[in-house]
C-alpha cells in the first residue's frame, strides 16, 4: 500500500474506525468514511484533512446494501477507484439471550455480519475487474470463541469467518490478485461500551487484557501493507483461537465462571440512549473510559509482527549451535 491510496472505513465515525481513519490520514490517504453518525463522520473528516489527508464522509447504514453501493460510488466519484476497504462497523446487546428480542438479535446480525459481507460485495464487485485491492474484516477472538452475554454478537462474528472462507477460496479459484485478511481483536478501549444496549443491572466493560484503539489502529494498518490470511492481535487472542480448538469444553466451563465479569460495580442507567436502532448524538472519539487500564503496547503484537524474520534468525541459531557441536565432535 502507498500513500494517496483511496481507502473506505465502514463504522468510521468512532472507536477502532476512527483511530484507523487517524492512521491512514497521517499516511495522506484519501478516505471514504462510512457511520450512521454524522458529528463523528465530521469530525474524524477534520482529522484526516488536518492531518495532511483527503476524506469524504457519507452518512451510512452497512445493514442496507443499496446504501453500501450508494456510499461507494460516492467514493470512487471523489477520489477514483477504491484500494482499500475496511469492514470494521458492529453493533451489539449486552443481555443474557432469554431476554434478547428476535427484532434485536436481527439487528446485530444486519449490521456485523450482513455489513461485513455487503462492504466485501460492493468492494468484490470493484476490485476484481481491475484485479486489484484489499479487503480487511475487523474481526474478533469471539469470532473463534463464543462468550456469555453477547450471543448475538459472538453468532455474528463467527459468521464473518465462514463468509471469509468461501470468500477465500473463491479468490484463489479466479487466479484473482484481490487480497483479503481478517484481523482478530482483543479487548479494546472504545465508546461502545457506552452506546450498546445494555440490560446487565450494571454498566458494561471489556474483560482485560484491554487496549487503546490506537494500538489495534496501527496493526491494522500495518496488516494492509503485510498480507496475511488472517492475524491474531494480542497473546489472549491467539490463546483463545488455538484453546478452543482443543479445549472447548473447558472454554464452557471458565466462562461460565467468569463471563459475567463483563460488568463494573457501578449501576446501569436503563433509561440512557443507545445505538442500535440510531446513533448517539454527539462525537464520541475514538477512546472509551477504559484508559486507565488499557495497554498503549504488546510485546506480542511486535513478535507477531516480525515472526517471519525472528523465526528466521532463531533457526540461523539453531544451525550455527549444531555446526558448533559437529564440529567439537
Amino acid at each position: 500500500m502507498s500513500e494517496h491510496d483511496v481507502v473506505v472505513i465502514t463504522g468510521a465515525s468512532a472507536g477502532v474506525g476512527r483511530a484507523v481513519a487517524r492512521e491512514f490520514g497521517r499516511r495522506r490517504a484519501r478516505v471514504g468514511l462510512l457511520a450512521r453518525g454524522v458529528e463523528g463522520l465530521e469530525a474524524a473528516k477534520r482529522e484526516i484533512e488536518e492531518l495532511g489527508g483527503e476524506a469524504i464522509a457519507v452518512p451510512t447504514d452497512v445493514a442496507d446494501a443499496a446504501q453500501i453501493e450508494r456510499a461507494a460510488d460516492a467514493v470512487e466519484a471523489a477520489f477514483g477507484p477504491i484500494d482499500l476497504w475496511i469492514n470494521n462497523a458492529m453493533a451489539s446487546v449486552f443481555s443474557p439471550i432469554a431476554e434478547v428480542t428476535p427484532d434485536e438479535l436481527r439487528r446485530v446480525t444486519e449490521v456485523t455480519y450482513l455489513g461485513t459481507a455487503y462492504g466485501t460485495m460492493a468492494a468484490l464487485r470493484r476490485m476484481m475487474p481491475r484485479n486489484h485491492g484489499t479487503i480487511v474484516q475487523v474481526g474478533s477472538a469471539l469470532a473463534f470463541r463464543g462468550i456469555p452475554l453477547q450471543a448475538p454478537y459472538c453468532a455474528a462474528k463467527h459468521a464473518i469467518k465462514g463468509f471469509n472462507d468461501s470468500v477465500h477460496a473463491e479468490l484463489l479459484h479466479a487466479n484473482s490478485a484481490v487480497l483479503l485478511t481478517m484481523v482478530n481483536l482483543p479487548a479494546v478501549n472504545t465508546p461502545q461500551f457506552d452506546w450498546v444496549l445494555n440490560r446487565l443491572p450494571n454498566r458494561a466493560q471489556p474483560v482485560g487484557p484491554i487496549y487503546q484503539p490506537e494500538l489495534i489502529a496501527d496493526a491494522i494498518v500495518w496488516a494492509c501493507d503485510h498480507y496475511r490470511r488472517s492475524w491474531n492481535i494480542g497473546v489472549l487472542t491467539s490463546a483463545t483461537v488455538i484453546g478452543n480448538n482443543f479445549f472447548p469444553g473447558f472454554g464452557d466451563r471458565y466462562l461460565a465462571r467468569h463471563g459475567y465479569e463483563q460488568m463494573t460495580d457501578e449501576p446501569e442507567d436503563p433509561n440512557r440512549p443507545h445505538n442500535l436502532w440510531q446513533p448517539v448524538a454527539g462525537d464520541h472519539g475514538a477512546r472509551g473510559r477504559f484508559s486507565d487500564r488499557a495497554k498503549s503496547e504488546s510485546l506480542h503484537v511486535t513478535l507477531n509482527r516480525y515472526r517471519g524474520p525472528l523465526l528466521k534468525a532463531g533457526l540461523a541459531v539453531l544451525g550455527g549451535i549444531a555446526v558448533l557441536r559437529m564440529m567439537r565432535r
